[in-house]
């Protein structure tokens, strides 16, 4: 096969084997994926599309607007079934250009109609709110990131320097052109998340049978439970603690993650030691780091016995776990427990926030944390910051749908929780996005809107459920003598009065 972009006519390159010519072809199939001369994926993109069509059929097997699985089940459907054939080779395909790649829009906009039981004019954004998945664009976008930080994080990666470390970027800034490679492609998705790049740490492989070392834990305030038990209870059960093992240093751990700030502390007995991490760190992360900074210290001093206290219970197990657990502080800290053989250490969780004195200090301290030893980012910790950035960027474009209807409704892209019975789900999609077969069945057939008799202006859903003169006393019925709110009748909590007001107005059949 020949990749070659030239235009006009030009031979093909001349290849024998034993004197046999080896033909050169225009396309090719490798691991699922067609590429062709020109490497523009337009083949590749259409037997996709024509291969996820035919998958949409099992799903319309499956749903009815007024029978069949729900909405949650449809969609898992879909995620499993159509979803993970679009997202498939998305680092390579995804250099298509982008009238190639809309080409699958389609397929993902019949596979949410399907399953949520959206009508037909339903505004695109609206689908993407209503049923929780946002467009291929941005996922495509995540699904780069991603594999971008998994490479990234492995310098064993055959592209690991050619990814990180771009070339040719003169070129792609003078011909337009041409397709940037994957490298510079992130860049721009990058700024398009508003993403400064930051070090990323991989997970790490399981320790080997010679380093299998056995941590020593106490467990005397497992037993207790927390809400039942008061805060003076666990301050007395601690004090006792602490006279059964007087002859250990106590250290204690605490981590810290606000809005824009992320903090680790370790506190001895005579200084503190207090570290930030990069903002994208979880609070799991921090705990984690706490710890590595205490054994980190303790490898520095001559401590023959210490116990590290964390009120982390996801930090003490996975500590118990640690030849099962690829967090790369978890190793961290098992391979430094291991270097430390001359002095005996313990871990022991306790309850935080209920008045021990050392556990108050090192979460000040965590909280209050300026000083930064080194910025890396676990590869876990990464793609959870990717995907809030996507949702991010999700709400960002949705703030700019402030006409749409169902943005008068939710106004926030997180999706609304599904009803049990088929038909009453659906109906309640329709009414939501304000796109009904009665409202706006005229789009499909270039007919004129429709008009209310009675009031004599267009027919909407809310003018139905909240304006319209015709259906006072039935709205007075269901809905009450106050002020009727489109949002209260709609919004997170509907009452099923609204489907009971719409069979005696008749129009539960037209929605």
């Amino acid at each position: 096969m020949h990749f070659c972009r030239r235009r006009g006519l030009h031979p093909d390159p001349d290849f024998q084997l034993n004197g046999s010519p080896i033909p050169i072809v225009q396309e090719t199939k490798f691991l699922g994926i067609i590429f062709d001369t020109r490497l523009t994926f337009r083949s590749h993109i259409k037997h996709l599309k024509t291969k996820c069509i035919l998958t949409l059929n099992i799903m319309k097997v499956l749903s009815s607007t007024s029978w069949g699985a729900d909405k949650v089940s449809l969609m898992r459907i879909y995620r499993s079934l159509v979803r993970s054939k679009l997202d498939y080779g998305v680092p390579v395909h995804g250099s298509a250009a982008k009238s190639t790649l809309k080409m699958l829009d389609s397929v993902h906009h019949q596979g949410l109609r399907i399953a949520t039981g959206a009508f037909r004019t339903t505004p695109i954004p609206s689908l993407h709110v209503i049923s929780g998945e946002p467009s291929l664009e941005l996922r495509r976008h995540r699904l780069s990131l991603s594999y971008f930080y998994k490479i990234k994080s492995d310098e064993s990666h055959p592209q690991h320097y050619k990814v990180i470390n771009p070339i040719f970027g003169s070129l792609f800034s003078v011909r337009l052109s041409f397709t940037p490679t994957f490298g510079f492609r992130i860049g721009e998705i990058l700024r398009y998340f508003e993403i400064e790049d930051f070090p990323v740490v991989s997970n790490v492989e399981d320790p080997p049978p010679w380093k299998e070392t056995q941590l020593d834990f106490i467990d005397d305030f497992l037993h207790f439970f927390k809400p039942s038990t008061s805060d003076i209870v666990f301050q007395q059960h601690f004090y006792d603690h602490r006279q059964h093992y007087s002859d250990y240093i106590p250290i204690y751990t605490d981590g810290s993650k606000s809005d824009n700030h992320v903090g680790s502390a370790a506190v001895f007995p005579d200084f503190t030691i207090a570290e930030t991490l990069h903002h994208f760190c979880s609070v799991y992360t921090s705990e984690l780091y706490a710890i590595y900074l205490g054994l980190l210290k303790i490898s520095t001093l001559n401590f023959k016995k210490a116990i590290i206290y964390t009120d982390s219970r996801s930090g003490i197990n996975a500590l118990r776990s640690a030849k099962h657990n690829n967090h790369p502080l978890v190793m961290k800290c098992f391979d430094l427990h291991h270097t430390l053989k001359n002095t005996k250490i313990k871990y022991c969780w306790i309850p935080g926030h209920v008045g021990i004195p050392g556990n108050q200090r090192a979460d000040k301290a965590a909280k209050s944390a300026n000083a930064s030893r080194e910025a890396f980012v676990p590869l876990i910790d990464a793609l959870q910051a990717i995907k809030l950035s996507q949702h991010r960027v999700w709400q960002r474009i949705w703030d700019g749908q402030s006409n749409n209807k169902l943005y008068k409704i939710q106004p926030s892209i997180k999706g609304f929780g599904n009803l049990t019975i088929r038909k009453h789900d659906v109906i309640l999609t329709r009414l939501r996005v304000g796109h009904t077969f009665l409202t706006h069945r005229h789009l499909l057939h270039s007919d004129p809107a429709p008009i209310c008799n009675g009031c004599n202006c267009n027919l909407s859903v809310e003018h139905i459920l909240c304006q319209c003169k015709n259906f006072y006393s039935q709205r007075q019925a269901h809905f009450g003598a106050h002020i009727i709110d489109f949002i209260d009748i709609l919004g997170t909590n509907p009452g099923v009065n609204v489907f009971t007001f719409l069979k005696e107005v008749q129009f539960f059949k037209f929605i």
